[in-house]
């Protein structure tokens, strides 16, 4: 589990490496670490990590992308995902440097994906917890993934997520049923910031409710 002073240091530096990339004084070395937020060892240690950037206050999606396996050091993944979130999400045109101060930065950390084993639809769905699992979804040529909070977020049961991974991966919703189809399952540690390049919080994707569901799907 990472500390909370881990986590800040984390949006901090994914917050950095996009001011770097789109920034009015772009840092051609964001990962390394000021005085003032000296990096853990932790940071040295290969994770997933997803980077998601969102307008404030109405937490619009304004990008998301990361690094679902543990094949960098952190702190490398951290700001490879955060300047590809901020500039090359295909969904959305570049961040520009004046939209910076409206963009709150989240940062998700992921454990290693395990395979989601069951011999019926129903096992799969007991399987699944909604708030604490992330899934990805791997078949016919096709994969999607969609981190933990993005069911809260949604208002959606285990079977929704389990569909709606399918649908991010552009298969049929149902299509998690078929046994060409691989399932892993994945948690994240989430850390935020509550305004832009302000406060950074813990946060618990399944404190999230329905009625405040927003239009993501990451």
């Amino acid at each position: 589990m990472l500390a909370v002073e881990d986590g800040v240091a984390a949006v901090r530096l994914a917050r950095r490496a996009i001011e770097g990339a789109v920034g009015l004084h772009p840092d051609p070395h964001p990962t390394e670490a000021a005085p003032s937020d000296r990096l853990s060892p932790v940071f040295d240690e290969p994770r997933g990590v997803f980077v998601t950037l969102k307008r404030y206050p109405d937490d619009a999606l304004r990008g998301c992308i990361g690094y679902p396996l543990p094949v960098l050091p952190l702190r490398k993944a951290l700001v490879g995902a955060a300047v590809s979130a901020a500039v090359e999400d295909f969904r959305f045109h570049p961040v520009r440097a004046t939209e910076l101060l409206r963009l709150t930065v989240e940062v998700s950390v992921l454990t290693v994906p395990v395979p989601l084993r069951f011999t019926t639809p129903e096992e799969a769905v007991r399987a699944v917890t909604v708030g604490r699992d992330g899934l990805i979804v791997e078949g016919f040529g096709s994969s999607g993934l969609l981190l933990p909070q993005v069911a809260p977020e949604q208002g959606w049961s285990a079977e929704e997520l389990l569909d709606g991974t399918c649908e991010k991966a552009g298969l049929p919703p149902r299509a998690w049923r078929d046994p060409h189809v691989k399932l892993r399952r994945f948690e994240a540690e989430v850390f935020h910031e509550v305004t832009p390049g302000g406060d950074v919080v813990r946060a618990d994707p399944a404190a999230a409710t329905a009625g405040g569901a927003r239009a993501r799907r990451t």
